[in-house]
């Protein structure tokens, strides 16, 4: 038997990166249990980033601009990822928790708006008595109610898991709650496009309710017994007592952070302008279903899934984070150059290496600056380092996503009118901008990061990739 367990651990330790995350002061078990929230923000985030775009831009009718609207209004709540972060560092709560409080009521608000909203957006399609106005007011409070509970969980649940494992196990346990936000993506990305392949208002309103049962669930499962307790209330030192705009000055004032959060920015743009658009693109240019564009998100988390391996495996080698999130960006590079040649060429293939590749370069880009940025906090208020990553990533990906659609939306027009040239009357010319766009950004990114390559190779003499070489 003892032979039996051996051999089962070393094969889970070998071929499962993440296996080993799990210490003395957190376990397996709980560290699984705990990550159950990110699994439960990844139901939320392919529920109104993919399938719901795709059914309210091509079965609802409702234009890009107002979905690109609704679907940049959580992202709103971002910027207050860090002060969520610093208050839930110093937070002293008679029932002896910091962090619980502040995820039972984000889960509150996911619960709460994911409620009214599949009955909002049916009215705003103009079918109920009272005219879209109301679905579009509602869809929005919607919408921002699922939001704010989105940051508010994901900041407080990445901080107590910083607070419960040991510094050295934290980039493993990074790589862990990434890697079941995208179990999460994936499983619900297939569900959700089995579920609506044939496409009924009924289905709509129980995928959408539905969801939000199974949020509460988990959530509920996830929390349970994880923070101690600490007896007649929780208390706070002088140093996390410090006002919460001293904090943010003394965190955001050496200048690696700025350019490490100006990295994050750029890069958060470059891969998430895409989120409204990947599926319908594949709808409207390549023919696809809604169950095959669907696919697409299960592709794209995948691919995510591959990143994070590979990072957890380099991370725990001693490679360094900002190498690593390069390599990212430039496999995102790539990727969008596929994206955009699927389109001439009518490929289905394309396009799915494309968002594989999308999806393995955001998992790079992803966990290894949120490594990054935990190593930053390392001395103390964790809930604010992850809160400030957060706020940023999430705030940079919102105003992709609101410009993602206002640009295909205004170019396209304009190409459909013949007034870009006949060679670009084209449904494709506005989704394809918004490719080379990001792009653009994931560049942007590679000129921010190249300095903190450099400083690693100068400071550790292991470097093998040319990103010192990047002018800046």
């Amino acid at each position: 038997m003892s032979r039996t367990t051996g051999l089962v651990k070393k094969i889970g330790t070998r071929f499962l990166p993440f296996a080993d995350a799990a210490t003395k002061e957190l376990p397996l078990s709980q560290l699984l249990r705990l990550s159950l929230f990110q699994v439960s923000v990844g139901l939320a985030m392919v529920l109104l980033n993919a399938t719901l775009n795709r059914v309210m831009i091509v079965e609802l009718k409702i234009s890009a601009t107002l979905v690109s609207v609704l679907v940049a209004l959580p992202l709103l709540f971002a910027p207050m990822r860090a002060l969520i972060g610093h208050k839930s560092d110093t937070h002293r709560s008679i029932l002896g928790w910091k962090r619980v409080p502040y995820i039972w009521a984000g889960t509150m608000m996911q619960f709460a708006g994911l409620a009214i909203m599949p009955f909002a957006l049916l009215v705003m399609t103009g079918g109920g008595q009272s005219g879209p106005l109301a679905g579009e007011i509602f869809g929005a409070l919607a919408f921002l109610m699922v939001g704010a509970g989105v940051a508010v969980t994901q900041t407080a649940g990445l901080a107590l898991a910083n607070d419960l494992a040991p510094a050295d196990a934290r980039p493993r346990v990074v790589s862990l709650l990434y890697t079941m936000l995208l179990v999460g993506m994936l499983i619900s990305s297939v569900v959700l496009g089995r579920i609506l392949t044939d496409f009924t208002e009924t289905q709509l309103v129980g995928v959408i309710q539905g969801t939000a049962v199974v949020t509460l669930v988990l959530n509920v499962i996830a929390l349970w017994k994880q923070e101690v307790r600490q007896v007649g209330g929780t208390t706070t030192t002088a140093e996390e007592d410090k006002a919460f705009a001293v904090r943010w000055s003394d965190f955001t004032a050496a200048p690696r952070t700025r350019r490490l959060l100006t990295a994050v920015a750029l890069g958060a743009a470059g891969f998430g302008m895409q989120d409204i658009l990947l599926e319908p693109y594949g709808g409207q240019v390549l023919g696809l279903s809604v169950g095959r564009t669907t696919g697409l998100t299960a592709l794209s988390s995948m691919g995510t899934l591959i990143g994070l391996s590979m990072a957890a495996q380099a991370l725990a080698q001693g490679r360094d984070a900002a190498r690593l999130a390069a390599c990212g960006a430039l496999v995102g590079i790539v990727a969008f150059a596929l994206v955009v040649f699927s389109a001439p060429t009518h490929s289905v293939a394309l396009l799915s290496l494309g968002t594989t590749g999308i999806g393995l370069g955001n998992g790079l880009f992803a966990v290894c600056t949120l490594t990054a940025a935990m190593a930053l906090g390392e001395e103390g208020g964790s809930g604010l380092a992850l809160g400030v990553w957060g706020a940023v990533q999430a705030s940079a990906a919102g105003l992709g996503i609101l410009l993602s659609g206002i640009i295909r939306d205004g170019v396209g027009a304009m190409a459909m009118a013949g007034k870009l040239g006949p060679g670009l009357v084209d449904p494709a010319t506005g989704y394809s901008i918004v490719w080379h766009i990001e792009i653009f950004l994931l560049f942007g990114s590679l000129i921010a990061l190249g300095p903190l390559a450099r400083r690693a190779v100068d400071a550790q003499s292991r470097a093998r990739f040319g990103l010192t070489e990047f002018p800046t």
